[in-house]
């Protein structure tokens, strides 16, 4: 079992308590949305919001924990986040479906779930729900799982209800969700809910073997409040015409992403004005870089520079339809799987064939039964005769079959799937947020059945907990998988979500079976709303060690070992050619590229299937690796985030982006770099200045200047020291360097062109004036003050956190008078990558720095050093985000930029991905489908899925991975897969020789960075006899590791008409 050691609120139904308010104080909106949508929404019979009315009457919001939410409010927004902790839901049905949707919400934080289930635990509910175990058979499901909910979040309230539900059960919920309930029952219920005032958004969901549904309906007047959940869009006009329409062009800086149809606002115009009176125009005619306007402004004053085009989001209204209505005339489907086009219906009319069965028999089909899978055909055929012209043609009966077989299986990789999806249609039920799913959507993995037929023998119950498995894929498979050895790279989120698939489906669980993860991280705070295997008490600890335990928790069956090591070249001693060899598949659960390349590389030169997923947000993408079937993750690649130019960032951002970046840039220069650079010097001062010496560039120049600067004009001793530093550092940054740019630079300078230097995107600064009466630049000094002062191991006094002793403080700084001077060079080169400029001088001047420098030391106490500071974002209490935040709104101050709030600016400079338990768990029940197919290991190409989603929209597209690029010669053929093996300690001679029969002339071999044999090199004949393994470490000044039983050579050949041949690595094993 799970760990259990805090105090649990779960409680019975009627026992419902006060919510626990949780940590943090938020401070402003996540994000903005047009005037109008809290009128819609209010027109619509939106279901009214309890933290909007303490807003309403005066009372404290519902706080939220920043520090345990801040990856799901990057997603949500704040707003969205106090309508989900307003919300009640009703979860019924509690095997694999059901808690997979439970635990999403409860790691969402909404403010209560009841979870309702009439029937007790079998040992069948053990391949789907994670929660049970042997010891849970015989208890009522909803009980046996209500404290492992609850450890996950102690902030929602959880109930269970263990008797049957009435219509008067619902009215208090703001979502309702069914995942095992006849039709007859959801048509009464759902027809309850369509008619209740204001509506209870009904959501009703089965998983059955490898098929699955969702069916929702939010009410007659739906109000979608952000469609997507994306920023507007927005673009910095370069010109507009006087016309109607008008024409508006845009700078080339970024393509605009605006639509026909699309309302926008204007704001920062100067000559036509008239467009800056907040009114939303019409998008026509759109371009990459300009569109045209619904509006005359013939009439308008003539455009002469600036402005700001923003798009306003348009709330939407959704009128769904009640079941009853809806089973009749489904409407479009939403679909996954274009090769499946037909499906949706077939499976419309199975899922109620399945009904109709269990109705008149009070069963499931039994699996592998011909009878059963008839009688449930039967139904089928009787229900298609009465969709009048909505009827299919033909019925695929082999379809069915599988159908009728696997129905009572709640498979767990299709639980997380729907359980991410179901989980995802509650929060937009409650928030408002994305775009619903409207309304069926059906869903099938019938590939991930074993190619080869199963006997119904094979699919006979064997009394295991692997016995819903069993029904669907045979017993022979479920022992592939118990026997498999897999490695899952990660055990964050992701790994977290395969562990316990892996656990419940029984991989890796045998006595030949092996699971090995491995993650160098550690437990912090944020992980917790999404990482679900661990608990508040395991912060600090290893995340692989914490995993693997709860993993074994859950079965404990399970073969695992958990690993601190990071996967890169520095631990092949661990991850050797015999560990890689042994290996069935590779599983990664990575956060980076880098990461993901290495492990592509490792699968590519070992042959290993590699499963890849990733998420961002409520997007999701997974891509199947299989040795000599599919495309490599290399072989296609994103292109490179755009970076912004180095001058903008320095001297004319003109969005909170390009502040923020020079905002951490500059937190990293002061607080970490020219300390660490300090210490390098006071740790070895001769070797340290030798090294500048040697380097005689601007470079060292500037590194030199920076440690002086600190250690004699900006040190400080005392507090009052540190305060003054960061006084002097506000001119310095939001005047001084103002004065100087604009005086060097005047509102009306040109360019060679003649054209005005500050045209968009520039934009104009001003200097600001320092007052102690402005809160937001009185904080920056504190946050600059403090964190200064720890750098130079300055006690901070108690009295800086008191605003009239800190104001009185700061008053007392002489702020010395500032000229701009002539002649200095600022860079407006956008190519530019270096802000310093190099200077015949640079020799001499740091000649005379280092003089200085040394002459500085002998003045320092002994012993003495600095403390670095090293960017923590997670932190609240460190006022590393303070100083970010300050520095990067200040400067947005100065160029008339919008200001963001703390918890923007984090998302932003601390390159926080946004991160939801939603889209991870649908990715790894994604990537689980495939493992079947991996393990039972004789499935073709077509048979395998890529996917990506998008559950804010909702989208769902699936594809067969693309083929590996075949590479021929003569009679043969290759690919990325493929490695030549070359057995025995040969030499040279013997090595060409043995290309040369395969009609390749080498003309180069190399080992690593180190050239073994080249044609043109006379005396690298005198190599021929010496054996490769010899005459590579010879070469390479290197011993082959231990662990290495073979070198790979990279081999560059010509056929004999002297045309290049690209071949795979050549590895000789010689031992």
């Amino acid at each position: 079992m799970l760990p259990s050691k805090r105090t649990c609120v779960a409680v019975a139904e009627d026992d419902a308590t006060v919510r626990e308010e949780v940590l943090k104080k938020f401070k402003g909106e996540g994000c903005a949305i047009s005037s109008s949508s809290a009128e819609v929404a209010a027109e619509n019979n939106y279901r009214p919001l309890k933290v909007m009315d303490y807003e309403a009457n005066g009372k404290k919001h519902m706080e939220i924990d920043e520090d345990l939410h801040s990856r799901q409010l990057a997603v949500y927004g704040r707003e969205t986040m106090r309508r989900l902790f307003a919300s009640s839901v009703l979860v019924s049905g509690l095997q694999g479906l059901g808690v997979e949707i439970a635990k999403n919400l409860v790691l969402a934080g909404v403010k209560s779930i009841s979870l309702h289930d009439e029937g007790n635990v079998e040992l069948w509910d053990l391949a789907s729900n994670f929660y049970f175990s042997e010891d849970d058979v015989g208890k009522n499901r909803a009980i046996a799982c209500i404290h492992k909910l609850q450890e996950l979040n102690n902030a929602v309230t959880i109930s269970s209800i263990t008797g049957a539900l009435s219509q008067e059960h619902l009215s208090k919920f703001q979502a309702v969700v069914f995942t095992d309930i006849s039709l007859e029952k959801a048509i009464e219920f759902d027809d309850y809910c369509h008619n209740h005032q204001p509506p209870i958004a009904f959501i009703k969901s089965e998983v059955r073997g490898l098929f699955g549904n969702v069916f929702c309906d939010f009410g007659p007047n739906f109000t979608v409040v952000d469609v997507d959940g994306e920023e507007p869009h927005a673009g910095i006009i370069a010109s507009i015409s006087n016309d109607s329409p008008a024409l508006v062009s845009c700078v080339d800086d970024e393509r605009l992403e605006f639509q026909d149809g699309d309302l926008v606002i204007f704001s920062e115009v100067h000559g036509m004005v008239e467009l800056n009176d907040g009114k939303p125009r019409k998008v026509t005619s759109a371009r990459p870089y300009s569109f045209a306007l619904e509006v005359d402004t013939t009439e308008f004053g003539p455009y002469s520079r600036g402005g700001i085009v923003t798009q306003v989001k348009q709330p939407k209204v959704l009128q769904f339809r009640p079941l009853r209505d809806s089973l009749k005339d489904p409407g479009d489907f939403l679909l996954s799987d274009f090769s499946k086009f037909d499906r949706p219906m077939l499976l419309h009319l199975a899922f109620q064939a399945l009904d109709a069965f269990r109705h008149d028999l009070g069963r499931f089909p039994t699996a592998g039964s011909e009878d059963d899978a008839q009688k449930l055909i039967d139904f089928a055929f009787k229900i298609n005769e009465a969709m009048g012209d909505g009827k299919l043609e033909e019925i695929d009966r082999k379809l069915l079959y599988h159908f009728a077989s696997g129905s009572r299986s709640v498979l767990n990789p299709m639980a997380a799937i729907f359980g991410g999806i179901v989980g995802q249609e509650v929060m937009k039920a409650c928030s408002g947020k994305f775009h619903p799913l409207f309304q069926f959507f059906y869903f099938d993995s019938l590939e991930s059945l074993p190619p080869e037929s199963v006997e119904p023998s094979d699919l006979k119950p064997l009394n295991s907990r692997y016995d819903a498995q069993i029904s669907v894929f045979g017993a022979r498979h479920q022992k592939k998988m118990e026997a498999a050895k897999a490695f899952i790279v990660g055990a964050g989120a992701l790994g977290c979500e395969f562990l316990k698939n892996l656990a419940l489906m029984g991989v890796c669980c045998g006595q030949k079976g092996k699971l090995t993860i491995t993650d160098d991280d550690v437990i912090e705070k944020s992980n917790l709303s999404r990482q679900f295997l661990f608990r508040d008490w395991n912060i600090g600890q290893a995340k692989s060690t914490v995993a693997a335990a709860a993993a074994a928790a859950i079965n404990p069956s399970l073969r695992i070992e958990a690993l601190q090591n990071r996967a890169s070249p520095d631990t092949e001693s661990v991850f050797d050619d015999t560990f890689w060899e042994s290996l069935d598949v590779v599983i990664n659960a990575l956060d980076n590229v880098t990461a993901r390349m290495y492990m592509d590389g490792r699968c590519l030169y070992f042959q290993k299937p590699l499963l890849e997923s990733g998420t961002l947000g409520t997007k999701c993408n997974t891509q199947m690796v299989v040795p000599h079937l599919t495309e490599n993750y290399g072989a296609s690649r994103d292109p490179p985030e755009r970076q912004a130019p180095m001058c903008t960032v320095h001297s004319f951002p003109h969005n909170i982006d390009h502040c923020l970046t020079w905002a951490r840039s500059e937190f990293e220069g002061i607080l970490e770099k020219t300390p660490n650079e300090v210490n390098k010097f006071l740790t070895n001062p001769g070797e340290y200045t030798g090294s500048m010496k040697a380097a005689g560039d601007a470079q060292a120049r500037d590194l030199l200047e920076r440690v002086i600067e600190c250690l004699v004009k900006d040190r400080c001793y005392t507090f009052q020291d540190c305060i003054i530093w960061a006084r002097l550092r506000f001119e310095d940054y939001f005047a001084n360097r103002v004065k100087q740019l604009t005086f060097t630079f005047p509102e009306d300078a040109v360019n060679s062109s003649g054209s005005s230097f500050w045209s968009a995107p520039k934009r104009f600064p001003r200097p600001l004036q320092f007052s102690v009466n402005d809160p937001s630049q009185v904080d920056f000094i504190m946050s600059a003050s403090i964190l200064r002062a720890e750098t130079f191991g300055i006690h901070v006094p108690e009295w800086v956190k008191n605003p009239k002793e800190l104001v009185d403080a700061i008053e007392k700084v002489v702020v010395p008078d500032f000229a701009p001077k002539k002649g200095v060079k600022i860079v407006t080169d956008e190519k530019a990558t270096n802000l310093s400029s190099a200077s015949v001088d640079d020799v001499a001047v740091i000649n005379e720095l280092v003089a200085k420098l040394e002459e500085c030391a002998k003045r320092l106490p002994p012993g003495y050093h600095m403390s670095p500071i090293q960017f923590e974002k997670d932190d609240d209490t460190n006022f590393h985000m303070d100083l970010i935040a300050g520095l990067a709104n200040m400067r947005a101050r100065n160029y008339s930029i919008p200001e963001v709030d703390k918890l923007k600016a984090k998302f932003i400079a601390g390159r926080i991905i946004p991160a939801i338990a939603t889209s991870t768990a649908m990715a790894t029940g994604l990537v689980c489908l495939e493992l079947y197919k991996v393990l039972s290991g004789k499935h073709r190409a077509e048979d395998y899925r890529n996917t990506f989603a998008n559950l804010a929209l909702p989208l769902f597209s699936m594809a067969e991975p693309v083929p590996p690029k075949v590479v021929k010669h003569n009679d043969m053929r290759w690919t990325v897969w493929d490695r030549w093996i070359i057995r025995g300690n040969v030499t040279l001679r013997e090595l060409l020789r043995w290309l040369k029969e395969k009609g390749l002339n080498a003309y180069s071999i190399s080992y690593g960075t180190s050239l073994l044999y080249n044609s043109m090199f006379p005396r690298h004949r005198d190599r021929m006899d010496r054996k490769v393994s010899e005459l590579a470490q010879t070469v390479s000044k290197s011993d082959i590791p231990s662990y290495r039983r073979h070198l790979d050579l990279v081999v560059a050949c010509e056929d004999d008409d002297d045309n290049d041949v690209d071949i795979p690595l050549v590895s000789v094993y010689f031992s």
